[in-house]
Order: structure tokens, then C-alpha cells, then sequence
């Protein structure tokens, strides 16, 4: 579960991206429970409908649905789905600035694939 509140994101999303990192580390199996609204709520001492609303946010995506009187499931395909869509968040927020970045300061194509190595040498 989530540590601690970011306070420069709405609580709301940080509850909806907590539960997508728990399914794609694979902690939330596809057909498993996750916690209520009130549990969320109880464990962060926030307003149950804030939680809600960051439950529904999957819930519109197609990542969790609804069993009537039981709660919300992990939806069968949600971790390719997520993982598909973390990967295109990844290309937009790092790859895109980085080429921009990179050809701003004269760093070739080359230079940067030699310095992705070197980081992943340094893991």
C-alpha cells in the first residue's frame, strides 16, 4: 500500500495508480478482490468518497469491475493493459524529452545509446 500521501497529486489518483502498481507487480492477480472503499478509507484516513472515485477511475478504464453485493475485482487482461499503458506513458514522460533534451546539447544517437548502457551497467 501506499507509504505516504503525495501532496501535489489528488489522493484520488494516487489510490487508482497504487492499485495499477499492485496489479502489474502482479500483488493484485487478474479475478482477485481488492480492498473496499472503506479500507482505503480507513487505512488513509480519507473521505471514503475520495476513495470511490479513485476505484472508479479503474473501474471506467476496464481495469476493475464490479461483483453486486461482493465488491470490485482485477479484471481478466488488466496487467497487459496496464503494462501497455505504462509503457506508453514511459515513451511520452521519458523517452520523448530525453531524445529532445539529448539533441539540444549535441548528444547523438549513438552517445545516448552508450549512456542508457552505462545506466544500466550501473543497476
Amino acid at each position: 500500500m501506499l507509504n505516504s500521501m503525495d501532496d501535489s497529486r489528488p489522493i484520488f489518483v494516487q489510490i487508482a495508480e497504487k492499485i495499477e502498481d499492485d496489479i502489474i507487480e502482479g500483488e493484485l492477480p487478474e479475478e482477485t478482490q481488492v480492498p473496499s472503499t472503506n479500507q482505503f478509507a480507513a487505512l488513509y484516513r480519507i473521505n471514503p468518497a475520495t476513495a470511490a472515485k479513485g476505484v472508479n477511475l479503474l473501474v471506467d478504464e476496464g481495469i476493475l469491475y464490479k461483483k453486486r453485493g461482493v465488491g470490485m475485482f482485477v479484471k481478466e487482461g488488466a496487467r497487459v493493459q496496464l503494462r501497455e499503458k505504462r509503457k506508453s506513458q514511459f515513451y511520452e514522460q521519458y523517452v520523448v524529452a530525453m531524445v529532445r533534451e539529448a539533441a539540444k546539447l549535441g548528444i547523438t544517437t549513438d552517445q545516448l545509446t552508450e549512456m542508457i548502457r552505462k545506466g544500466e551497467q550501473a543497476e
